[in-house]
């Protein structure tokens, strides 16, 4: 973050999901799950200035709500709630993350506008309230106020950061149409999906050494057969030399997972012509260069 009298700079990065179980539906609606997730470097900017009245929201390279239907509003909404303070600042978004791609860009904006604007004000909010706001924000907001590995349990939001992690190059190609999430958890068959238990044992067994045999994802079952451009993907990416790959969230984004650095641009380039495509590592905290794109 970079801070002046009144203003800061966050790059809010993205995030992947490497294995993903549904394991319930809850009460309330929500799905319990237990996921492998990892913070990964593309980034959004946002540019907080303080002054005027109300909250003002900037975007520019994507097409995103500048309302109260962006998190990123809601987020600060929530914050001078919380604080018992008017609004009085202008977000600008720099958008590079691509939108309901399976990529939690606006969960990562809003969870970095809540540590933002709690930076800005002196820090009166504590990190356990942050967290118990980020959850009222969106299942996949908590995740973002540490962004680190984690498995995540719940509906994401109890997290169990992984202190190590494998080193991989990870080529992330955007297919060029959105996929619904509730379409996607409308479609799945609980019944079906395998028991948790047996990932439990394969995370205890090899999770800090490989991840590769550890991908899953129960959202596979019913985007691939639906959206089959993401199943030709996936293939692509294993036949130009993925270690592995895998649908992030309920997709419609593929990850590939490579341990060699030139294979994953040559792969990246191989890939252009099914959707946007990237190179990331996994976000390392702040100072991270930005992610390439093809």
């Amino acid at each position: 973050m970079e801070s002046g009298k009144a203003q800061l700079v966050v790059k809010a990065p993205a995030k992947i999901n490497l294995v993903l179980k549904i394991t319930g539906k809850r009460p309330d609606g929500y799905h319990d799950l237990f996921t492998i997730m990892v913070p990964v470097t593309i980034y959004d900017t946002l540019r907080f200035r303080r002054g005027g009245s109300g909250i003002r929201l900037v975007c520019k390279g994507r097409d995103v709500p500048v309302d109260g239907n962006n998190l990123v509003w809601q987020a600060g909404e929530a914050f001078y709630r919380e604080i018992g303070s008017e609004p009085d600042v202008e977000v600008t978004i720099e958008k590079a993350i691509p939108v309901a791609a399976g990529l939690g860009g606006g969960s990562s904006d809003a969870a970095f506008t809540l540590k933002a604007l709690n930076r800005l004000y002196g820090n009166p909010l504590s990190s356990a309230r942050l967290h118990a706001m980020a959850r009222a924000l969106g299942a996949d907001v908590p995740f973002f106020l540490s962004c680190r590995p984690c498995v995540a349990r719940g509906i994401g939001d109890l997290l169990e950061p992984l202190q190590k992690w494998p080193e991989f190059w990870y080529v992330i190609v955007v297919p060029p149409f959105g996929i619904s999430t509730a379409w996607a958890y409308g479609q799945v068959k609980l019944e079906l999906t395998q028991p948790l238990e047996n990932y439990i044992v394969k995370v205890q067994d090899s999770l800090c050494s490989d991840i590769v045999p550890l991908l899953e994802n129960d959202f596979e079952t019913v985007v691939l057969p639906s959206f089959p451009q993401v199943a030709e993907v996936k293939d692509l990416l294993l036949r130009v030399g993925a270690a592995g790959a895998i649908m992030s969230g309920s997709g419609p984004s593929v990850v590939g997972l490579f341990r060699d650095p030139e294979k994953a641009k040559v792969a990246c380039l191989s890939v252009k012509e099914k959707g946007e495509s990237f190179i990331a590592r996994a976000y390392r905290g702040e100072g991270v260069g930005q992610a390439e794109k093809a």
